[in-house]
């Protein structure tokens, strides 16, 4: 990667670190965000008593950790395995997984640019990192609310590229919203004649929706969509014509909403 921290890190942060060294009943760790070492007391990888500390880390070996404790004036650093969870270690490893992704939109701009990826890096890190705490923030922004990159002062052959990369391999969250409809008729040929009504629901919601059925009349609808108010306006059309083609086969409706699963 090439993003990097400048400075030291603060107390409580989460740092992703690959470890250097293993000794008896302690680890050095290179925090990669950083270039900086940092102290792994055998205590602190674990819980419980540790009879071989490789049994838990090795080198080369990539872990989260936790600083405890930061020296400014010597650059001493003290971390901590064994007091991050694992929500902690998904996020931070997810959060290096999206700068990853970021950088790798960067590459595939300076190929289309004709120019160093590392030149490329530097250049944009000086105009973004000034309002953005990362690249990934920014091009999330770009793609969640269609902004601009001009107003950092990045050039605009520059700007055109990444923003139709940005576009391309970040998308907006899609929302879920779902309920259950029952259904019912006592026309001869019901089965039929429900099958036909949930197609006219389908027709409506298009690939945004889909009905499966949990058994005895129950159907379980799931809307997909870009934002609530898209996704709830298809479900009150889908559910609308699915009521009124029921209520023309004097068959019986019923709709709950559910939790999305």
């Amino acid at each position: 990667m090439f993003y990097k921290k400048t400075g030291l890190p603060a107390e409580g942060e989460l740092v992703l670190c690959t470890v250097a060294e293993v000794h008896f009943n302690s680890v050095f760790v290179m925090l990669d965000e950083y270039d900086l070492k940092a102290f792994l007391h055998i205590s602190e990888v674990s819980p419980g008593r540790i009879r071989n500390i490789r049994d838990f880390v090795k080198e080369g070996k990539v872990i989260v950790c936790v600083v405890l404790n930061v020296v400014p004036d010597r650059k001493l650093i003290d971390v901590s395995l064994r007091r991050v969870n694992d929500g902690q270690k998904r996020a931070k490893l997810n959060e290096v997984k999206l700068e990853q992704k970021a950088e790798k939109i960067i590459e595939f701009a300076a190929k289309e640019l004709k120019t160093d990826v590392k030149k490329l890096y530097d250049e944009l890190k000086a105009k973004i990192f000034s309002q953005y705490p990362n690249m990934y923030s920014c091009f999330e922004d770009v793609s969640l609310n269609d902004i601009s990159l001009s107003h950092l002062g990045i050039r605009p052959d520059v700007e055109k590229i990444l923003i139709e990369l940005v576009k391309q391999r970040i998308k907006p969250p899609k929302v879920t919203i779902s309920g259950k409809i029952t259904l019912s008729t006592y026309e001869s040929n019901g089965v039929e004649v429900v099958k036909e009504i949930l197609q006219k629901g389908l027709s409506i919601g298009g690939s945004n929706t889909t009905i499966r059925y949990l058994g005895a009349g129950i159907y379980k609808l799931d809307i997909v969509a870009e934002d609530y108010k898209s996704a709830e306006k298809i479900l009150s059309n889908t559910t609308s014509i699915i009521e009124k083609e029921t209520k023309k086969h004097n068959g019986t409706y019923g709709f709950e909403r559910v939790e999305s699963s």
